[in-house]
């Protein structure tokens, strides 16, 4: 369904760091730099047939989160769930709701950690008890 998610960074370089280390817990690479037109710089994650950007708003204004937006990360792994959580807080990110560990859902039982980016962009690392 999905081709891409984008978000915008005020401070792209920043948000780079911080993705590189939350990212790189699911195994994304280097990004792939790109200047648009505008000149402004957009860094892309590659994974698995999925796209993750990070991007200097065009409009020149400044980034902003989305008010009950949440951008989930599959893990493989309780363990890749407290490492994404981890490496998030590591790099300038900020710890969000519960401690990471399980939940009990009608879903059945999920690790799950919440961290905010730089600019408050609300994610979670998600691993589903199989």
């Amino acid at each position: 369904m999905f081709n891409h998610i984008m978000v915008g960074a005020t401070d792209i370089e920043k948000s780079k760091t911080f993705y590189d280390a939350v990212l790189a817990t699911l195994g994304a690479g280097e990004p792939m730099r790109n200047v648009s037109p505008t000149g402004h710089v957009r860094y892309f994650y590659r994974h698995d047939g999925n796209t993750f950007g990070i991007t200097e708003p065009i409009n020149d204004e400044p980034a902003s989160c989305a008010n009950g937006a949440t951008i989930g990360f599959k893990c493989d792994s309780p363990e890749q769930v407290k490492a994404f959580h981890d490496a998030g807080i590591a790099h300038g990110g900020t710890s969000i709701e519960d401690a990471p560990g399980p939940r009990s859902t009608s879903m059945g039982t999920m690790h799950l950690s919440y961290v905010r980016d730089p600019d408050g962009n609300k994610l979670c690392g998600l691993y589903r008890e199989k």
